[in-house]
């Protein structure tokens, strides 16, 4: 079975740490290539293949049971996001007591403060208490 369509509670939920940031950024830069080359062929009639958001992983909306329980410790941090269409978008998900799904860029707030900034962590915590 595809892991896309039905994941395991074991590797569902990830945190979000600067090594998942290198990561997207590399996914980013292959896809910039891809498109690169994608243009040169072009003109050879290929096609490429756009993804699309999950619409139950849409942000304000609770998450799916699919996807198991969510530890404790996991509750209002970080996390890599497992919809496939923001694997290249810089994006982490977080999560409420409530289940809700919250997303937010990993680009610098206010072009110097980071994701991993604890002064973001705490709004972020702020934002999503319900």
């Amino acid at each position: 079975m595809d892991p896309l369509f039905c994941p395991s509670e074991t590797n569902s939920f990830r945190r979000f740490t600067p090594e998942s940031l290198a990561a997207i950024e590399e996914r980013i830069a292959k896809k910039k290539k891809q498109a690169k080359v994608n243009r040169e062929n072009k003109d050879q009639g290929v096609e490429e293949e756009k993804l699309t958001p999950q619409l139950d992983l849409k942000t304000y909306k609770k998450l799916p049971s699919l996807y198991g329980d969510l530890p404790v410790e996991l509750i209002g941090e970080p996390l890599e996001d497992f919809d496939p269409y923001y694997s290249d978008h810089k994006t982490f998900m977080v999560i409420n007591k409530r289940r809700i799904i919250f997303r937010f860029t990993a680009t610098p707030a206010l072009c110097i403060v980071g994701p991993f900034n604890p002064i973001r962590k705490a709004a972020i915590k702020i934002l999503i208490h319900s």
